[in-house]
């Protein structure tokens, strides 16, 4: 399902001029070569471009359309037309002179043999510059040696003739279209993508761009060891994948893995989404409205009302384009493997399907906030971010103590990007992360309280009433453990006000023993409450002891000896609705 998926996105996009054609790829180029009739090299010139990351302007390699590179793992693999200066030039920074000097001789092997045959001054140019270079003589050569530490990096190099590029030349790439669709020993069989009986690919070429996967590229689909062969069929003879099919599937991976805009990174998981018809608006929208980012065209409330609009199955023009929310999406997780990808979830549904599961999440998400909070919505990474400890320090090989930023456990990335993408029960674990980061800190963040109510929406418990699931104070609630939570927020705010200016509060020291017994904190709380209430005057006295009044009526005389973990949750969010109400009158007197 899923290669047959990426086929037709690729047939799509070729169909639509957007990616390459059998036996071409998109590859990174850093410099050119510049020959002449005779094959002399006569200048080196870079290609790199001015490119903006993360508001720096950095030079990068040039992309351009040229014949698709093989897959190395050992060996000598030589390129055609574009390879690095190890191969084209025989000249490379790794130290071992036989190895280097056996690249450059199998590439001119290489190049001859798809040349041959081939009759145009380019191509006898290029053979001209094989049979006459001396890669001893490179550093002589005035351009490579002002590019000298760059090329024995392993940039990658093309040729130009001309004015133009080598690949660009007719005869050049009909003599490369033809050595690539007969070049295989393979044998013919029923292609499982296709059901059409052709060549097959033993060894598939690499997916690029996979996070924590290996730069040179990482395989979807392979087998290495006897034990995963049968029949005696080696390598991905096992899965028999046809020439076309292996190089469809991982083009179309290779060019939304380059796309940076629609590809998004959730812990270790590389997610990658795209419509069936290849729409680019759908990805923008999708892209929008799910990570919280909405485009410099269209605001969040904008994004908001044409989600509304596709959810009830409605199409919506975005930037000219008409998004039919009935169009067929996917998603796609990619992660790690070392030199293979795992696959953690791949997801079909409707583009509206799809936006009303996320819609619901974020519905359920929604809760008080503080003024000065200008996230509307929290985005999926800052839902996971929730369950980490963002000043996590680790010692360094120097004895050195070093911030570094944590990362969720792969499994809950992985559990929980599933459970919003297809409105399911939340995983425990998201459950469990918020919790102990709730008891290691003492706090609860308006993301902590969010997880909190979603969760108990999402997955129901008879200790979590839905009466306390609101998105702000529900003063009505007689639930026992949330009305302890708002309790403990206003114990805590007589402190703060009879304490001008203190840092350490009751929730510093008793916040989760009050949640687990509260009959063993409360009693000593409120006597200490007593004290603070003698320090405050007039209306601000008054004002809390009207509310001790009012939550004690609604507790009785006896507190609980315990709370499970549901209800500590209920507790949890009693406390952040009182302190959120609480902030708010405080602002709203402020700015009166």
């Amino acid at each position: 399902m899923i290669l047959q998926a990426l086929v037709d996105y690729y047939e799509t996009l070729a169909g639509q001029g957007k990616i390459s054609r059998p036996g071409w790829g998109e590859v990174k180029v850093s410099f050119a070569l510049y020959i002449n009739d005779e094959g002399e090299l006569e200048q080196v010139a870079s290609l790199k471009v001015d490119q903006v990351r993360k508001g720096k302007t950095v030079w990068v390699p040039q992309k351009l359309k040229l014949p698709a590179p093989v897959k190395r793992s050992s060996g000598i693999s030589p390129n055609f037309l574009c390879d690095n200066a190890g191969y084209l030039l025989g000249v490379d920074g790794k130290g071992d002179l036989q190895r280097t000097q056996d690249c450059f001789t199998q590439c001119k092997a290489h190049h001859q043999k798809i040349l041959s045959q081939a009759d145009s001054p380019a191509a006898r140019a290029l053979l001209a510059f094989f049979d006459h270079w001396e890669p001893s003589r490179a550093l002589e050569h005035l351009g490579l040696a002002e590019h000298w530490d760059d090329l024995l990096k392993g940039d990658n190099l093309v040729f130009r003739y001309n004015g133009g590029y080598l690949h660009e030349d007719a005869a050049v790439r009909r003599a490369w279209e033809e050595y690539y669709n007969t070049d295989t020993e393979n044998p013919e069989m029923t292609c499982l993508v296709t059901g059409e009986k052709s060549r097959v690919e033993a060894v598939h070429p690499a997916v690029k761009g996979v996070a924590g996967a290996q730069s040179s590229g990482a395989a979807l689909v392979s087998f290495n060891g006897e034990a995963f062969c049968s029949y005696g069929r080696e390598q991905s003879l096992n899965a028999p994948v046809s020439k076309y099919a292996a190089f469809a599937y991982t083009t179309a991976l290779n060019h939304l893995l380059a796309d940076r805009e629609h590809t998004k990174q959730i812990g270790r998981i590389t997610l990658l989404f795209w419509a069936a018809s290849g729409q680019a608006a759908a990805q923008d929208c999708f892209a929008g409205f799910v990570y919280g980012s909405p485009s410099d065209t269209y605001g969040a409330k904008d994004l908001r009302k044409m989600v509304e609009d596709l959810c009830q199955g409605r199409p919506v023009l975005y930037n000219g384009d008409r998004l039919d929310p009935d169009m067929d999406f996917y998603v796609l997780g990619l992660a790690p493997n070392a030199a293979r990808l795992s696959v953690p979830f791949f997801l079909h549904n409707t583009f509206g399907g799809f936006l009303e599961n996320v819609r619901q999440h974020y519905e359920r998400l929604e809760i008080a906030r503080a003024s000065g909070d200008k996230f509307e919505t929290i985005s999926l990474w800052r839902l996971l971010n929730e369950t980490l400890n963002q000043k996590f320090k680790k010692e360094s090989s120097s004895g050195d103590k070093k911030e570094k930023k944590q990362e969720p456990l792969p499994h809950l990335s992985e559990e929980t990007a599933r459970a919003v993408l297809e409105n399911t029960r939340y995983p425990a674990s998201l459950l469990n992360g918020v919790t102990l980061r709730i008891r290691a800190e003492q706090d609860i963040t308006r993301g902590r309280a969010a997880i909190l109510k979603a969760y108990y929406l999402k997955n129901p418990h008879p200790d979590v009433p839905k009466e306390v699931l609101t998105v702000a104070l529900n003063p009505d609630s007689d639930s026992i453990p949330y009305v302890l939570g708002r309790l403990f927020s206003v114990l805590e705010g007589i402190q703060s006000s009879a304490n001008a200016g203190i840092t350490t509060t009751i929730k510093d020291k008793y916040f989760n023993s009050a949640s687990a017994t509260p009959s063993r904190i409360f009693p000593t709380l409120l006597n200490l409450a007593q004290k603070h209430l003698r320090k405050l005057d007039g209306g601000l006295k008054v004002f809390y002891d009207r509310q001790l009044t009012e939550l004690c009526a609604k507790l009785g005389e006896e507190y609980p000896d315990h709370m499970s973990l549901p209800q500590q949750g209920a507790f949890q969010l009693g406390y952040y609705h009182q302190t959120q109400q609480r902030y708010q009158k405080k602002e709203d007197k402020e700015n009166g």
